[in-house]
């Protein structure tokens, strides 16, 4: 199948995670053997007007950062390609209606990726770009219900979540000095550690251990606080970790705690539990965590550190596991198949 991905930015110029999505997504699609390409503003140096990396073909519509420019020229570079699918991100929401205009032309549906962390407010064409696709996916209910809340039709929307690498998984061994809990995220204000940390504090007369993932310019404030609480010796912050050493340490602690304000797919989260972790959720109103946890053995939701505290105590009943194959439906090729049967659904190849 030959993929079109209309998407301005890349993870080369953006740290936003649903740009993140996008970019795994079409890599995923490449290593499945479909020919991809991703219509964005140019992030390489030099003046080729195309760039591979990782199976998929960059295309640069402009060489800078110009919505305009961008909005202009990539409905007709799309409908050249002759594309199977378009896919396209709402950022710029403009720009979804020039590649509803690119996908007419080559008589291909459009997909639209909504994640939730698009840069979309008070912006023009919001619910035109909404309406405009034949699909419109989210990565959770919770950011469903606020594509809805935007004027798209119900009708209209699908969760494809994010997904894992279940062979990397298996094939990565679990670490040896593992903690009984894991908490990663970016110290951000959003990620609400504070919560965990007075949950472990009332713990002190058990015996535990803690790590932290991740940085942000919350960490230090987060490490007095552990220092202030008196258990800066059980709890320790490792900083940034790549994928496989987040892996093996997941696959060797017991519980994953999550306690953000804000989530549109807790991914890291949704890691620890594929590597076999109780999952500890303290449930926010804009976070999509708890989508993870409710309904499952084990898995627990919380609302105030002591019932974090609760949950970490009643998950030492559950065994030690290293891979939790429930959570297969996550895998990328399951995820894949999804998604590429939802470009078959809306008439892609026909």
């Amino acid at each position: 199948m030959r993929v079109a991905v209309v998407a301005s930015e890349t993870s080369q110029s953006s740290p936003r995670q649903g740009v993140a999505r996008t970019q795994a997504l079409a890599e995923a699609l490449a290593t499945r053997g479909h020919e991809v390409r991703v219509f964005c503003t140019q992030w390489w140096d030099g003046y080729d007007v195309v760039r591979e990396r990782n199976g998929v073909t960059y295309h640069a519509v402009t060489i800078a950062p110009a919505e305009t420019s961008f909005v202009a020229r990539v409905g007709v570079l799309v409908a050249r390609f002759r594309p199977d699918a378009v896919h396209v991100t709402p950022d710029p929401p403009v720009a979804v209606l020039s590649a509803k205009l690119g996908a007419t032309l080559a008589r291909a549906p459009l997909v639209a990726d909504w994640y939730g962390d698009e840069p979309l407010g008070g912006r023009r064409f919001v619910r035109a770009a909404g309406r405009a696709p034949d699909r419109v996916l989210c990565p959770s209910h919770y950011v469903e219900s606020l594509v809805w809340e935007a004027g798209v039709p119900e009708a209209a929307t699908a969760v494809l979540p994010e997904f894992v690498d279940f062979d990397a998984i298996r094939e990565t061994p679990p670490a040896e000095d593992a903690p009984d809990v894991v908490f990663a995220r970016q110290l951000d204000e959003d990620c609400n550690l504070e919560s965990l940390l007075l949950a472990l504090a009332e713990l002190r007369g058990r015996d535990w251990t803690a790590t932290v993932v991740g940085d942000g310019p919350e960490r230090a404030a987060y490490e007095q606080q552990v220092a202030e609480l008196r258990i800066d010796d059980r709890v320790a912050f490792v900083g940034e970790l790549d994928r496989a050493q987040r892996i093996a340490l997941y696959r060797g602690a017991h519980v994953f705690v999550h306690t953000a304000l804000r989530e549109f797919f807790a991914t890291e989260l949704l890691w620890g539990l594929a590597c076999g972790c109780v999952g500890v959720v303290e449930y926010q109103k804009e976070s999509a965590a708890h989508e993870l946890v409710e309904r499952r053995e084990r898995g627990f939701r919380a609302t105030t550190p002591e019932e974090i505290e609760d949950a970490i105590i009643e998950a030492g009943d559950y065994g030690e596991r290293t891979v939790d194959e429930s959570f297969l439906e996550f895998d990328r090729d399951e995820v894949v198949t999804d998604l590429l049967d939802c470009y078959t659904d809306l008439g892609a190849g026909d």
